[in-house]
């Protein structure tokens, strides 16, 4: 049985969402699709088609968030790669049995209509992997 069904998006941080969306806009071609604002994330969102996947780009809305602090760590750059499920608390089951680390103990509202659940880096290799499932 597959489990992920496919690269969902690639999370990239960025300090400035007009400066990434114009970048990335040059780079791909096509202008952005949608900007959100998450703000239980504190994060400001783009997103950019490619394929049957996306780009997601990220700005802080804070300087305590998760982004904010990421970007103070390691700079501007892939935050995280999504991954796309059929049936996210199934899949969060499934990898806490393997051993992983949730995230969250309970799928929470991400950007872009989804159920999102993230799994701690420390058990993948230092990639932040999120599990993205589109909200009914």
């Amino acid at each position: 049985m597959i489990n992920m069904l496919k690269i969902e998006h690639i999370g990239i941080a960025v300090k400035n969402l007009e400066v990434g969306n114009a970048l990335f806009a040059k780079l791909l071609g096509a202008p952005h699709y949608k900007v959100e604002t998450v703000a239980s994330e504190q994060v400001n969102t783009s997103f950019f088609q490619v394929g049957d996947s996306k780009i997601e780009l990220l700005e802080a809305t804070h300087p305590n968030s998760a982004i904010a602090k990421f970007i103070d760590k390691k700079g501007e750059g892939i935050h995280h790669i999504a991954f796309e499920v059929a049936d996210i608390h199934a899949e969060m089951r499934r990898l806490e049995s393997e051993g992983f680390t949730l995230l969250n103990a309970v799928p929470k509202r991400g950007a872009d209509h989804k159920w999102v659940c993230f799994l701690h880096p420390k058990g993948t290799n230092s990639v932040l992997v999120e599990l993205c499932q589109t909200i009914i």
